[in-house]
């Protein structure tokens, strides 16, 4: 029997999800995804955000930095896996535990406090839609929307396999929103 280099067959033994996922941590580019085995991002797509983008997840960073240091987390923008998916994000802003952060390359959603989303004109369907869907199936606790597209925040609470059972908004910019425990916190929501 021929080997899988004589026979030309490199596909044997290698998983295709690892193998993206490991390609993908490898590429240039600021934000390099992968959304439902699509890979958007990298040296072949400009997704730079624009600064009002920035200025919204810095808004929301802003406002919840003391509360995550009393937590003991940090705020940041890495990568999150799915295993057992062809997903890979990186959020807008996340809240992780600073123990877990320590040293890993990834983290999976179940591990993050508080997963913030703002969107473009170009990512406003996958944030509201796809990311929403796949944060709630990997446990996600809280998941903020931030869309600037209809001017509005909504805070989605309660994973489950199903989507998130609590939703709070859609609130037009400018609403205070409630940031349940364990933040417990009220976000100024005006000029995102």
């Amino acid at each position: 029997m021929a080997t899988a280099a004589e026979s030309g067959d490199y596909t044997q033994g290698v998983d295709p999800e690892l193998a993206l996922k490991y390609a993908i941590q490898h590429m240039q580019g600021d934000r390099v995804e992968i959304v439902e085995g699509v890979i958007q991002g990298g040296s072949g797509e400009v997704r730079t955000p624009t600064w009002d983008h920035e200025r919204a997840a810095e808004r929301i960073r802003y406002q919840i930095t003391e509360r995550v240091r009393e937590l003991g987390c940090i705020t940041g923008s890495g990568n999150l896996d799915f295993p057992r998916s062809p997903n890979w994000y990186v959020p807008d802003l996340t809240v992780v535990p600073e123990e877990l952060a320590a040293g890993a390359a990834a983290l999976v959603p179940d591990q993050t406090l508080l997963i913030v989303e703002v969107t473009s004109e170009t990512n406003a369907e996958t944030d509201r839609i796809v990311k929403r869907r796949r944060y709630a199936e990997y446990g996600a606790p809280l998941y903020l929307l931030v869309d600037r597209m209809t001017r509005e925040v909504t805070l989605f609470s309660e994973p489950g396999q199903l989507g998130y059972q609590a939703v709070d908004g859609p609130h037009p910019f400018g609403t205070p929103v409630a940031l349940p425990e364990p933040f417990g916190i009220t976000l100024d929501t005006d000029g995102l």
